[in-house]
């Protein structure tokens, strides 16, 4: 391989594209590294990764094309490639599946998109110690398919199930559905290869040892390498904890008068010491009323049905059927109504379908409008999920008043442990993207940040799923962590001293004396 020229530029913080004879030095560095089919230039394969599900002005699109899209097959070669984008200061942004909601997969500073989809191996199942070794590409859906065939499964079971992939998942240090009983993706992945913003390779883990779930041997490093939405680098191989698959899935969903009940309801569940009980969900009236104004779920239409109470309990059979009778019994004293087997299982079932279905709106007057669907979401003690809710409710409604650009599509609360001490809450948002005009961005970036500066004014985090990197949010970022976001920017610029790994997020711009927060508003 010939050794690329070091090149001094700010390309990191600029937002124009490469020119031509800059492009040019980065391919010919790149050809070494990777074959033809590997190197992508094309504008369809580049625009194909500008963007991630959160809607964006469609006219601002084009801002965010990367210059070059890479697809490595090896740890080897996605370290190459960090090692000649440092060399040559141009950015490097990691991308997996690109269902993310906060813009970690998207490059900002344009620069190297390195897609680690071609890396979807199975290296190793072990079914003495019940873990795999895995490349990042894999999707669960995938990867679920193959354990079943050993009575296994990988219980990381977000949203986006059938199109994530484990390392966007250890990126955003994501949340599961069932994480109540089985925990989070920080709690599944043992370890993982990472490489370094300056292409070195490092194993990051419990101790040294792949397969090991705790340590007590010097700093614990898994989790600052996990949720950084690649800024601190790529994790390329994961290793990760296997459990029996379910015999028996129970999924009972309960309909209730009034939202005070149902919230009593889920705290009541989640306490319950069910061993069995992987979670529990809570829907509003706003979701209610959204879910059934098309008839696209299996909710019931009497206007009495007025919030819902959704309970999951895994494992075999005769243990779920003992802790169904003993939720079941606690969901009746709190003056639930069972609503049948085949809308439980039908709407359980349909728990993925966000990332699969098309969706519209309304707009003030009632007119079906085509609409992306986009969440907010937050960490929030049980007992200020009321509140939050209803504050959240008012900021959709000051936002609605101004413009049909946007529509409220309700309020899920989940449980995020089995004690039920916080919950995932999330605000769901129809917005009419073609619409979506610098005015009514504007807008939506300042209710963003109002939906933030509720949650943490309520003692919680303004995320526990998705992260809180992207433009509204992150300006709460420092308020949040505290002196805690000082250390991210010592951790960044020792880490990563040309800025090349993903810039532009996380305000971590400021660790090189650039505040650039505002830079394309």
């Amino acid at each position: 391989m010939t050794e690329p020229t070091p090149t001094i530029g700010t390309e990191p913080f600029s937002r124009e594209p490469l020119s031509e004879d800059r492009l040019n030095q980065l391919v010919a560095a790149l050809r070494p590294i990777l074959g033809d089919d590997q190197i992508l230039l094309a504008k369809t394969d580049r625009y194909n990764r500008a963007r991630v599900p959160a809607p964006f002005p469609v006219h601002r699109w084009s801002e965010r094309v990367p210059d070059v899209v890479v697809m490595p097959t090896s740890t080897e070669q996605v370290a190459a490639v960090v090692k000649v984008a440092n060399e040559l200061r141009v950015p490097v942004v990691p991308r997996d599946g690109g269902t993310g909601l906060t813009d970690g997969a998207v490059p900002m500073r344009r620069g190297i998109v390195v897609d680690v989809k071609k890396m979807n191996q199975i290296h190793e199942l072990d079914l003495v110690n019940r873990t795999v070794t895995v490349g990042t590409g894999i999707s669960m859906l995938k990867l679920n398919e193959r354990l079943a065939q050993h009575g296994l499964f990988y219980p990381d079971d977000p949203a986006s199930y059938p199109c994530s992939l484990v390392g966007g998942r250890i990126g955003t240090s994501g949340w599961s559905l069932i994480g109540s009983r089985y925990g989070h993706t920080r709690d599944l992945v043992l370890s993982f290869d990472h490489v370094l913003p300056t292409g070195e390779v490092l194993h990051v883990g419990d101790g040294i040892g792949q397969k090991i779930s705790k340590s007590s041997s010097g700093y614990q490093l898994k989790h600052l390498f996990m949720g950084h939405q690649g800024t601190l680098g790529i994790a390329t191989k994961a290793t990760l904890k296997l459990f029996p698959k379910p015999e028996a899935e129970l999924s009972p969903f309960w309909a209730f008068d009034d939202y005070e009940a149902a919230h009593a309801c889920t705290g009541a569940l989640a306490r319950a010491g069910v061993a069995t009980f992987a979670g529990a969900v809570l829907f509003d009236e706003h979701k209610v009323a959204y879910l059934r104004r098309d008839d696209e779920a299996y909710i019931p239409q009497p206007a009495d049905v007025r919030a819902l109470v959704c309970a999951v309990m895994y494992g075999y059979e005769d243990e779920v059927r003992a802790g169904g009778k003993r939720l079941f019994r606690i969901a009746k004293e709190h003056g639930a109504r069972y609503l049948g087997d085949e809308i439980s299982e039908g709407d359980w079932a349909a728990r993925h379908d966000r990332y699969a279905t098309p969706l519209h709106g309304r707009t003030k007057d009632g007119q079906v409008i085509p609409m992306s669907w986009h969440c907010e979401d937050a960490a929030v003690n049980f007992s200020n999920v009321p509140a939050v809710s209803r504050a959240w409710h008012g900021i959709l409604a000051d936002l609605r008043r101004k413009t049909d650009v946007f529509d409220d599509w309700g309020m899920f609360a989940y449980t995020s442990a089995s004690t039920g001490v916080d919950y995932l809450t999330e605000i769901d948002v129809g917005i009419w993207e073609q619409r979506l005009d610098d005015a009514a961005w504007d807008a939506w970036v300042q209710a963003k940040r109002e939906i933030a500066a509720v949650a943490i004014a309520h003692g919680g985090s303004m995320s526990a799923c998705h992260g809180s990197c992207r433009e509204g949010e992150v300006d709460l970022l420092p308020q949040e962590l505290g002196k805690g976001f000082d250390v991210m920017l010592e951790v960044k610029r020792a880490l990563d001293p040309n800025n090349v790994m993903n810039p532009g997020k996380y305000l971590l711009d400021r660790a090189y004396g650039r505040d650039t927060t505002d830079e394309g508003r």
